[in-house]
Formats: C-alpha cells, sequence, structure tokens
C-alpha cells in the first residue's frame, strides 16, 4: 500500500482515526521509542554514550521512549524545559562527544518562531558538529512549507513517524533533514489518506521481480540494445552495458562509434559491441529495449543520430530509454501510448529541457517532472537527485528514499541507464512498466547505501558490481 507524504493537518487526521479505533497513544509512542532505539544502534556500537534531547511534548515523549530499547548503549537523557537555564547541562553532555544525540524537542506541531534562548540551545547542538537522529522531524522545521523557525537542528538521519510530512521534502529542508527514513510500523491504521506523492518502501518490491520458469532460455529475458559512447566518453558505454548485465536480459549489444569501438569491446565480454548504423530500422528490429544517451558528448557524434532517434521515439514499438546528451537531441513529439518511453535527467539536464534555471527545478521537482512528461507526450520521467521522483504528467509520483551522496561520482547515471533498460527489456516486467522504474532507482541506491556501509572508498565500478542484490 503507497505510504503518502502528508501535512501536518493530515497527520493530525490519521492519528485521531487510530485513537478512535481503539489504539492508544502510549502503545504508539512505546513502538516509536522502539524504532528509534533500532535505528540508533545501527548507528552506534556497543558501550557508545547516546544523548537524548527530550522536550516537553510527545516528541519528547518518543525519544525517553527509546531508552529502554538501547540495550548495551549508555543512554543520557536530559529534560528540556527552560533552554536558557538547560543550555549548560546541554553544552556539558555535549562537549563529552556522545556517539548519537537524539533531538526530540520539537514535533510537527511547532507553530511559531523559537525564542532566542531556543535559538542559542539549537546553534549549541549544531556546532558540536554531532550525528544527531531526529524523532519525526528535526527541531525547528516547518513540517508544511520546508522553511525554518529561526532555527533547526541538522540531523543525519530524521526517522519520520508514519509518513513523510511534505515540508521535509522541500530543497529547502534537505540540509536539516538529512537522510529521511519512515517508521512505518508504530501501531497507526492503516493510513486513510492519498496524495499525488508517495514514499517507496522496501516492502514494496517484495517478491519482484518475480521467479523466473525453470525451463527458460535466452529469448525469454530480451535483447538490449545500447547507443553509447564517443571519444573521451567510451566508459560510460561500459558502464551502461554492465548495468544492463546486472538486470540479467537474454542478451546486451552496445553500439558505438569506430573511434572508441575497441576500448568499448576490449573491457565487456558477455555484451556483444557493434558499430553505429545511420539505418535505424535495421539496427532495432530484433531488439526488446533500447537505450540511448550515455557518454554521447564527444565532437564525432553522428548528425544522422538526431533524425533516427525521432524515428525510434515515434516508432520503436518496445521500451525507449533516453539519458544523457540524447535527452538534448530529443523532438517533443507524441507517441502511441502502449509504448513506453522513459527520459532519465538529473536537474540540470531537466532545467535545459524546460528552459528553467536549475534552482527552479529543484524548488519544485514535481512540477518539473510533470512539465518534462507533459513537454515529451506523457513519457515517464525518473528526475535524478536526492530523493529521485518517478512518475509522469499524471497519477501518482514516488519518491526514492534509498541511495547516498557518495552517488555523486560519474558512471552513476549510466549504470543506472543500463539497469533499468535491462529490466525492462523482460517482457513479464514491462506489464508494471511504473513498479519496474521504481525498482531499478530503489536498487540503485540501495547497492550505493551497503558499499557505504562497508567501505568509504568505493568507486562506480563496485556499484556495477553489486546493483541488483538489494532485497
Amino acid at each position: 500500500m503507497p505510504v503518502p507524504v502528508i501535512s501536518v493537518a493530515q497527520m493530525r487526521e490519521w492519528e485521531a482515526a487510530t485513537w478512535a479505533a481503539g489504539q492508544t497513544e502510549a502503545e504508539v509512542i512505546r513502538r516509536v521509542g522502539e524504532c528509534l532505539a533500532r535505528r540508533a544502534r545501527r548507528l552506534t556500537s556497543a558501550n557508545d554514550t547516546i544523548l537524548i534531547l527530550a522536550g516537553k511534548g510527545h516528541n519528547g515523549d518518543d525519544a525517553r521512549a527509546a531508552r529502554e530499547f538501547l540495550g548495551d548503549r549508555q543512554a543520557m537523557v536530559i529534560d528540556l524545559l527552560a533552554p536558557d537555564t538547560d543550555l549548560p547541562q546541554v553544552e556539558k553532555a555535549l562537549s563529552a562527544k556522545p556517539a548519537l544525540v537524539i533531538d526530540g524537542l520539537f514535533g510537527v506541531g511547532l507553530n511559531r518562531p523559537l525564542s532566542e534562548a531556543w535559538q542559542q540551545l539549537i546553534a549549541a547542538v549544531n556546532a558540536a558538529g554531532l550525528p544527531v537522529l531526529a524523532v519525526d522531524i528535526p527541531s525547528g522545521l516547518n513540517a508544511d512549507t520546508g522553511e525554518t523557525f529561526g532555527a533547526c537542528i541538522q540531523a543525519a538521519v530524521t526517522l519520520t513517524v508514519g509518513a513523510p510530512k511534505t515540508g521535509m521534502l522541500a530543497a529547502s529542508a534537505w540540509p536539516f533533514v538529512g537522510r529521511l527514513e519512515v517508521a512505518d510500523d508504530v501501531g497507526l491504521i492503516p493510513c486513510p489518506l492519498a496524495s499525488e506523492l508517495n514514499w517507496t518502501l522496501p516492502p514494496d518490491f517484495q517478491n519482484f521481480p518475480p521467479a523466473r520458469a525453470a525451463a527458460s532460455h535466452k529469448g525469454s529475458f530480451g535483447h538490449v540494445s545500447i547507443i553509447a559512447g564517443s571519444l573521451g566518453f567510451h566508459g560510460a558505454a561500459v558502464l551502461a552495458a554492465r548495468g544492463a548485465q546486472r538486470a540479467q536480459p537474454g542478451l546486451v549489444t552496445v553500439y558505438t562509434q569506430p573511434d572508441v569501438y575497441y576500448p568499448v569491446a576490449g573491457q565487456l565480454q558477455a555484451a556483444m559491441v557493434g558499430l553505429w548504423q545511420a539505418d535505424s530500422k535495421k539496427m532495432f528490429a530484433d531488439f526488446d529495449a533500447l537505450l540511448v544517451g550515455p557518454g554521447l558528448a564527444g565532437p564525432d557524434v553522428p548528425a544522422e543520430l538526431r533524425l533516427a532517434l525521432r524515428h525510434m521515439w515515434r516508432d520503436f514499438p518496445h521500451p525507449l530509454i533516453v539519458d544523457a546528451s540524447a535527452l538534448d537531441l530529443l523532438p517533443p513529439e507524441p507517441f502511441l501510448k502502449k509504448y513506453i518511453r522513459v527520459l532519465t535527467p538529473h536537474p540540470g539536464e531537466a532545467a535545459r529541457l524546460l528552459n528553467w534555471p536549475v534552482p527552479r527545478v529543484q524548488a519544485d521537482r514535481v512540477k518539473a517532472l510533470r512539465e518534462i512528461s507533459r513537454k515529451f507526450g506523457g513519457a515517464w520521467v525518473i528526475l535524478k537527485g536526492h530523493q529521485t521522483l518517478v512518475g509522469r504528467v499524471e497519477g501518482d509520483i514516488f519518491v526514492n528514499p534509498s541511495g547516498n551522496p557518495h552517488l555523486a561520482q560519474g558512471g552513476s547515471g549510466d549504470l543506472l541507464g543500463g539497469f533499468l533498460t535491462g529490466l525492462l527489456a523482460q517482457s513479464t516486467l514491462q506489464a508494471d512498466a511504473f513498479k519496474t522504474l521504481r525498482y531499478a532507482v530503489w536498487q540503485h541506491g540501495a547497492a550505493a547505501d551497503k558499499l557505504q556501509s562497508t567501505r568509504a572508498n568505493w568507486t562506480v565500478e563496485d556499484l556495477a558490481a553489486e546493483i541488483g542484490n538489494a532485497r
């Protein structure tokens, strides 16, 4: 069931329905505390000190409830009622350098500017430079708008209760929210609300992709074609091919430019490599999905490619994914609605497609996605970046929760493009293209999260070996 992104008023409505159904606030608080402690343990080690800053509201109750579930961690709780008189105690506790600070000062109900004393206390927490786990929302953030009430805790991780709140996804909130995670199993009734914007959870992909039939063969899982690579950018073709292979289609063929044929072919074994030909109908008649764009940035990209891409966009009967520089070659033309068309811009590419400045794209990513899809005939759009969005001009949009800042490496997007093309080449995964696209994005981020948990210096080549393993 989708987890909607909701307002504070909707959260209150959900809570009221839960209490009316017989659930108690005390039980929900206990379960939130258990979830919070579980996340705090993953951020710390045995015998580490965890400093809990608890305000007087339910946010503070949630934070205090974590204490009994922290096991072998050393929990120190400071109940904060008067920030001016409590500040010295907080500063002393911070100076001891606890491994983690749990922020339970203010919740989503905060609706007024913070006093100078509270601003000073929050500034002291931020200045300590310690990792912070925020309960539900970073204290001081407006949960509806993403603006601050004069000061705000800078969290490394925010564990929000039930569902994300609208303001947490605003670009203005990102420096304070950090990594946003959802505690969705805390005793609330199933969410009775709906939203155009929804949050992806790993259980969404339980038993997906479906198991393969025992008598399958190469022809059962499609043939991927990738048009990629140019002088100075041959690695993009290699990474796209490796991403496609990790999705395990039956076959992968890369078409590239003559001056990079040998470096591309020399790095690939199972994938076939050929030279680009202007006769696109001949080249793509027997393929089940097509990716165009990775590494097509050199001076020798064929002029015929623009015309060929126009024909493929209109007439290719199988999934077509357009990425990177090929986005700038794409005509804003319609296609048959039964065809699968996917665009994968990052914010800079989205800005060029819309003739918007990048800050405008980032300020309203949902609108940017909708407008790109509208311009290109209703295509699916994967708007990459922090909290990647997946959707199109109408219907639901999903926010991806996985991934981390270390994905900001050259070649990361090429790998994703190949992986999702490899999935869409398989007929069983074309039936629900939306879910397949969401799955590809989630796997890409989850692979980066797994790598980051084990090593600090991983590369995109490592990501190519890991993508597809998350369960």
